[in-house]
């Protein structure tokens, strides 16, 4: 197994947690004090909360399209 993999922090468990989880990374990158070689984790882990919440958008997204062209609703099934 990589060591990323390994090392890989947990999916949030819904789009409210990821936004929270973001917020709290940006304030912390934003103070100015953090060690160098925190940022960087800070920064990628970031941009994984990013990713996962644009994901989960496009999904309602998509749903939202398949209720307007059919009139009905298609259950979301996070991936």
């Amino acid at each position: 197994m990589s060591r990323k993999a390994a090392s890989a922090p947990a999916q949030p468990a819904s789009y409210g947690e990821a936004v929270q989880q973001l917020e709290q990374l940006i304030a912390g990158l934003e103070s100015g004090q953090l060690p160098l070689e925190d940022l960087l984790s800070h920064y990628q882990r970031g941009t994984e909360l990013l990713r996962y919440c644009r994901d989960r958008l496009q999904a309602v997204e998509d749903q939202v399209r398949v209720l307007d062209e059919r009139g009905d609703v298609k259950p979301w099934m996070p991936e």
